[in-house]
Parts: structure tokens; sequence; C-alpha cells
């Protein structure tokens, strides 16, 4: 059987740019309830129902799920008791007094007030008006409580239809349908028809197939109309009406290939015996597969034949995978059935999320009335620049790397680098004046946290102590300590809340990490945590569950590498990066064998400065190829260079031993996944060597290229001003886990 919501989470997965708001009306049902647990990666959920409700369903219906993930998906939805929301209300109603289809029901504005308090019309209106992006319902809403106003409100088309697709079993017979995939459609709007209509249903239901089955499994969309034996009128479902939409059908397919060349594959061209249609026998008899390639749509002249052919099928196949999808709504609404299931509401929203992404007119929803978009600037400075963004919610609308020149840090030379943020702030400013926003225009200030004394992670609200270390430089001067002065310096006049997020410092390992052979020498923990702990709170959230409930082991690969162990929230193990110790990088030494490194620092060949430098700036692939250009070393590998290959795979291996190295640090609980992050892991030849390696291990590896750190201070923001978690106060006296 063709895995179909497979196919759809791959193709989300490749076009998704934003999740919409999708209301769902009859959060109460526990089919609906359970398939909003499987959606959350996809979709913002807003549930018509007060939250005590929710979670009192979920706990009586859903124990069969695991608890995290029902937690988790909670925890993602927007709860409306609409008897709480009269501005909504207000609004709705408005809104139905002048609407010709909604005022036709209503006598007056307190009828239309409680109109549009019901589940179905309120989820309908928010929709309508822009609060949400699309609505589902119907799972036990009568036609006229919700179907209707939907097609009444939410149409964008003059004509609509339902599309019904089944994906067989494998026990049905080869050849009739490739790949076993059927389409019906009309199956629930249009109860007459002409044959202007059944045209415009034919290239309809087609082209949602088009839409939603990708091309490597069906290349062709062959769609036939169902006609009868006997001779009707020309507006019934009889042959002549047939064959006059088939007439109309090639204008409307030209118009549909203009606006995307996947349709293109299309092909209308025939009929199909209503016998045929449902019967195997009449099948082989009048030939289904007729057509060139197979049919697998089947257009119906009216509601009744579709409405007959989807329930035949889906009695006698109740192991199909099936869901409806509606065209003409323009992808605003889900249609469930009475008699869904789980898995058919969870494909219904897949299905209809996936043809909204792909239509490539949305970008996000357009008021944010459920989920706020707060407005976050994030502040990263470099040595020699500093990089900011402006994220609404967790999407850039906005970045730039400020670069400064020579000249304008020449008059900070010989002073320490937090002398800078007064000169810093005021670029910042400029820059964000240039892009037309003030300090007062955001909800909150993110900087990269610095040197800081060790600390747990966490998002840190900055404060006086966090100020006074960096200013001092208590445990060292580094361009990162301007983070939380800048943030600071710019929130603070606007009355803003200033943050920092998961700094270099975060320590949570146990002492037996830090104990070494030589009293003197305890190991520090320095690594990439903002990195290391955003990759393995994304992959949670890719998997619907939080970061407290994964075991994984994060390989940040970069101009240095940290190798880190993340245990059910806490961050237990890693090497020091910072320091050159662990796997050698593209610029430092790593860890290398003592007694030699003791000989070669006594040799008196290197001085204590080039030391130093070797071990973390003129190290690792610089010392070892004279480049620090991962792409370089790749060239002269496919070149033939040996050398360059041995290199190469050294890196590769070493790397892979401190992730299995890492082991012992869970305790004998399994590891969900080895996640390889960082500037290298854009290359795939190093990924297919560390899979290589790391194939003994049975969790597997998920790839997340690049530094990331923009976005993770702005979700590390943006998970306090939504009440997820409370900001942390610096406390570095109570900080070390021991």
């Amino acid at each position: 059987m063709f895995r179909i919501e497979e196919s759809f989470d791959t193709q989300l997965l490749a076009v998704q740019k934003n999740r919409p708001v999708v209301v769902f009306t009859e959060p109460l049902d526990p089919r609906v309830l359970e398939a909003v647990c499987h959606l959350t990666r996809f979709i913002k959920p807003v549930l018509l129902a007060p939250e005590v409700e929710v979670r009192r369903a979920a706990a009586q219906f859903l124990g069969h799920l695991d608890p995290s993930r029902v937690a988790y998906s909670l925890s993602e939805c927007a709860y409306v008791d609409t008897a709480q929301r009269p501005d909504l209300v207000d609004e709705f109603s408005a809104d139905c007094l002048t609407h010709p289809d909604c005022r036709r029901d209503v006598q007056n504005a307190e009828e239309a007030r409680r109109a549009v308090a019901s589940s179905g019309l309120f989820g309908v209106y928010a929709v309508h008006l822009g609060h949400a992006d699309m609505v589902v319902g119907g799972a036990s809403h009568a036609p006229r409580q919700f179907f209707r106003p939907m097609l009444a409100l939410l149409a964008n088309r003059p004509v609509v239809c339902e599309v019904g697709i089944f994906v067989l079993p494998d026990d049905f017979p080869e050849g009739y349908y490739p790949h076993n995939i059927v389409v019906f459609g009309d199956v629930g709007v249009n109860a007459v028809m002409t044959p202007e209509i059944l045209a415009e249903v034919a290239v309809g239901t087609c082209a949602a197939a088009r839409d939603l089955i990708p091309e490597d499994v069906l290349p062709e969309i062959h769609g036939a109309i169902v006609s009868y034996s006997h001779r009707g009128s020309d507006e019934g479902p009889s042959p002549e009406m047939v064959r006059r939409a088939i007439e109309i059908i090639p204008d409307l397919l030209a118009r549909r290939v203009q606006s995307g060349a996947r349709y293109a594959s299309i092909r209308i061209t025939g009929e199909v015996k209503f016998s045929a249609a449902i019967s195997r026998r009449s099948a082989e008899l009048y030939g289904m597969n007729g057509l060139s390639g197979g049919t697998n749509v089947i257009i119906s002249p009216n509601l009744e034949t579709g409405n007959l052919l989807y329930h035949l099928y889906a009695a006698r196949f109740p192991t199909a995978k099936k869901f409806t999808v509606i065209f003409g709504v323009a992808f605003r609404g889900v249609d469930l059935a009475i008699d869904c299931t789980p898995e058919d509401v969870r494909l219904a929203v897949k299905a209809t999320v996936l043809r909204l992404q792909r239509d490539g007119r949305w970008a996000r929803t357009p008021k944010d009335t459920f989920f706020r978009r707060h407005r976050v600037l994030v502040v990263n400075p470099g040595s020699t620049s500093t990089k900011i963004a402006v994220y609404e919610a967790d999407q850039e609308i906005w970045t730039r790397e400020i670069q400064h020149t020579s000249e304008e840090l020449a008059a900070f030379a010989g002073r320490r680098i937090t002398d800078q943020y007064n000169f810093r702030r005021q670029a910042v400013l400029h820059a964000l004046g240039e892009f037309g926003l003030t300090v007062d225009d955001l909800d909150a200030v993110c900087g990269r946290g610095g040197l800081l004394r060790p600390l747990p992670h966490g998002t840190y609200r900055v404060d006086q102590a966090i100020l006074d270390d960096l200013r001092a430089g208590v445990c060292g001067d580094h361009a990162s300590n301007l983070g939380a002065l800048i943030a600071h310096e710019l929130a603070a006049p606007a009355g803003k809340p200033a943050f920092i997020v998961d700094p270099v410092v975060v320590d949570e390992v146990p002492s037996r990490v830090k104990i070494t052979g030589v009293k003197e020498l305890p190991r520090r923990v320095v690594s990439h945590a903002l990195n290391q702990i955003a990759s393995a709170r994304r992959y949670a959230q890719e998997h619907e569950t939080f970061y407290e409930n994964v075991n994984a082991i994060v390989c940040h690969l970069g101009g240095g590498i940290s190798v880190g162990a993340h245990c059910r929230g806490r961050y237990i193990d890693v090497n020091n990066g910072l320091d050159g110790e662990g796997p050698f990088s593209a610029e430092r030494s790593g860890s290398l064998p003592t007694g030699q490194l003791i000989d070669l620092c006594f040799s008196g060949k290197y001085t204590k400065t080039q030391m130093r430098h070797l071990n973390k700036g003129a190290g690792g692939l610089v010392d070892l190829l004279g480049t620090a250009d991962l792409r370089e070393v790749e060239r002269r590998v496919a070149g033939g260079d040996a050398w360059a290959a041995d290199v190469f795979d050294a890196l590769a291996y070493q790397v892979a031993k401190a992730a299995a190295a890492l082991l012992p640090a869970f305790e004998g609980q399994p590891v969900d996944r080895v996640i390889l992050t960082g500037g290298m892991a854009r290359s795939e030849l190093l990924v297919k060597r560390l899979e290589y390696y790391l194939s003994g291990m049975p969790c597997g590896v998920t790839v997340y290229p690049g530094e990331n750190e923009m976005v993770a201070l702005a979700k590390g923001a943006l998970r306090v001003l939504y009440g997820k978690e409370p900001a942390r106060e610096y406390a570095p006296a109570e900080a070390v886990v021991r």
C-alpha cells in the first residue's frame, strides 16, 4: 500500500514556510483530539473548548497514546471558550448581519450573536475574517451547523466540489488503479449538475489529486467521468451531458496549467460506466483500464453518485486510507465524515495544509489573534561585526550583519571589549531605524550570552548581576560579552525585557565529567551550548515531544567541534570545544598525546603564545592541510590527494568516536538520535562518512546544518514571552550541578 501519510509528511517538510492556524470546532470528539496530537508539527491548532474540558477529554479518551505526545501537543494549542470572547462574537455577528447567507437565518443582533457563538459558525467566521487560516469540522455537526456555512462564507469559486481519496489495501487486485489509488469527485456538494459544473468538477478533482500524489508515484492523473447506460435529459446524469462536459474541459485545463506546470500531467480523456466503478466484474468487462495508463480519478455526474461510490468503497475496504478535501474554498475548510477515524482526520488536515503550502500565495495568518506574533530583536556580536535580526514569532522578517571597520575599532585598541557596547548599541539602533522600527515596536531584545560563571541551560533575564560579571570580565573577555550589555541598554529605556539564552558556559555535568588524573586540572565545561541545545530541542519538537523527553548526542561541527550528551532535558557531558579538546576541527588541534605535547611545549621550538595559537587558530585542518575550508579539502580528496583523504577520514572518525564515547553518560538509557549540526554539517561527504561510522548505533542520524544561532536566541526569548517556561535568574553560586 502506498504510504500516503509518510508522503504527505515528506512533501510538507519540503514546502512548509510557516505553520497555518487551524481551528477545530469539535475538539472534545476523541477522534478529532487524537488527530490533533499528531498534527502540531505542521499546524497551530485552535481548539474551540475550555482548556480544562479538553484536558479532561484527553485523560478520558487518549490513554492509549504516549503521554508525552499528548502533553506536548496540548501545550502547542490555543483554547477558546467562545462565551469568553465577546470581542470576537461582536465582530462576527456584525459581519453576519451584512452577509446575505448568514442574514437569512437571523432576525436581529442578538440572534446573530447566538449563532456565531456556536462552535461551527465561530470557527468558519474566524477563518472568514482572517483570524485563522483553516477550519475543521463535520464529525458531529449537522450540515447546517458547519458544512453549509463553510461553503457560503469561504467559497472563492463559483463551483465547489468535495474530493474523496482512497489508497486501497494491498489485497485489492493489481491493474485496476495504479498503486491502488482511486479518487472520487464530487462526493458531497453539487446536487444539480450541468455540463459546465461537471467540467469544473472534473478539472478541480484531478487538480486536487495532482496536488497530493507525487509525480514519481502517479506520473499522470487520468480522469474519467461516470456515464450511465440509459439516456436522460441534457441536465441529468446522461452520456450526452458527460460528452458536452468533456468538450469544455480542454479550455479549463489549459488555464489550470498556466497556474502550475504540474497540472500538465492531467488527462481527462473518456468515460467510465457506473457499473464498472462499483463492480470488479464489470470493471473487467467494460475495461476500467481502457484508458492509457489506467484511470485513477472517477468524476461523478451528481452528488448522489459520488457519495454512493465513496461510501461503498469505505464500507468495502475498511482498512483503506481515506479522506476528503474540498476544491473551491482556497484550502480554508476541511469537512469530516461522521464515521471518520482519527487517521482520516489527520490525512484530511495534512492534505489540505499541503495544498495550501504548495499554492504559493499563503505566507502567514493575516491576524495574530490566537497566536500572538511577539516581535523580538536578536543581537549577536562578533569581533568585527554585529549580527542583528528581527523575528515575529519564529519567523525572521529582517536581518543585517553590521560590519565595524578597522578605523571604527581602532578607538578601542588596548581597551576591554565591553567598552564598545555604547558604540555598537548606536549602530544597532541606526540599522533598526533604517528598517522602520524602534525599540518601542519590540516585545523583547535578546543578546548572545557571554563568558559568565557556569550556569544551567535556559533563558535568563538580564539583571545587574549579569551586567556586573560581564563588565568585570570575571570569566574572560570575549565579543559575546557585549550581547547582554547591548540588549539591556536597548531594552531598559523602553521598559522591555532583555534576555540571554544558553551561553557557552552552560554547565550541567556531574562531577565525574570534570575529574581528571591531575588534581590541579579539573575539566572546564565550555561549548556551543546555544546550538547544541537548540538542535536537541528542534529534534524533540519535530517528534512532537519536549526536550525533557529525548536522549540525543549532538555534534556541532564548525571552526570548533563540540560533541554533547543531552539526557532528558539536561546537558550532561561535552568536550571543551573552546580549548580544542575532543576531535580536531577546522582550526583547533583537538585532544593531543599528553606526553608528546609536554615534550613539544618544553622543546624550545614554540613559545607559549605560539602553542596556544597552534591549539586554537592554527591547528586542525589549518596545520594538517593549510586550509580551514572543508570544501577545499573535499576538492583535494576528489582530485586524488591521498593525505587529504586520510585527514578527512580521521576527522570523521574522531567525531564518530567522540559521539560513541558518550553512551555511558546515559547510564543504560537508549539514545534517540545522533544530531549533526554546524557549518561542516553541510558537507554531504562528511555526513555520509559519519553515518557509516555511526551505523552500529541503532538510533540513526539527523542533520541540521548551520550555526542556527539567531533563531535559537529568538526562540529562547519567545518561550518566556509565551509562558512556556519562566525566565531564569542568574545565580552563579547555585549554578553548577555536582
